[in-house]
């Protein structure tokens, strides 16, 4: 899986939300991102996250071909499949009209909760698991257990055959 730095994945993002599939005029939130927005728009495009269409306007377009013609910027179905949006199965290049995404913001899935979920299962979650999930160091993970006890929840200490592991037993 790419990891896509914050800029990326506002650009992709507001691409998936367009009818047109632009990257490009980029959000507000990032449009004075100077170079920074050109660096994260060509590796999007190494990446094969974006590609090169016809451009139908000039706030839509990246660059001009050898003839002078706009030259846009589009989100790919790998681009879409990135962010977590379904790919669009009629879409076939750039420029081509796509349908609007599903209302709705999809819910972010943030470390401390993916730790919280390992946790409620009825068999708990192994340091090596919860290392695993978040990708965190293991200090990082311990600390991690200390802050869910410092909201509130009960967790216990107990064996899956040699390995330890923790599990909520009740939110105090």
């Amino acid at each position: 899986m790419t990891k896509l730095n914050d800029i990326q994945l506002v650009v992709l993002t507001g691409a998936a939300k367009r009818d047109n599939r632009s990257l490009l005029p980029p959000p507000a939130s990032v449009a004075g991102a100077g170079d920074r927005l050109t660096t994260a728009l060509a590796s999007l495009q190494k990446l094969g996250l974006a590609e090169e269409g016809p451009a139908k306007s000039a706030k839509a377009m990246w660059r001009t071909d050898d003839d002078e013609r706009r030259v846009g910027l589009f989100i790919t179905d790998r681009g879409r499949s990135a962010i977590n949006v379904e790919p669009d199965p009629d879409a076939s290049g750039g420029g081509v009209e796509a349908p609007a995404p599903p209302e709705g913001k999809p819910e972010r899935q943030t470390k401390g909760a993916a730790i919280l979920a390992l946790l409620e299962r009825p068999t708990g979650a192994t340091l090596a698991e919860m290392i695993e999930a978040t990708g965190w160091l293991p200090h990082t993970t311990r600390a991690a257990l200390t802050g869910v006890r410092k909201k509130g929840f009960s967790v216990e200490k107990c064996k899956r055959g040699e390995e330890t592991c923790y599990r909520i037993i009740a939110q105090a």
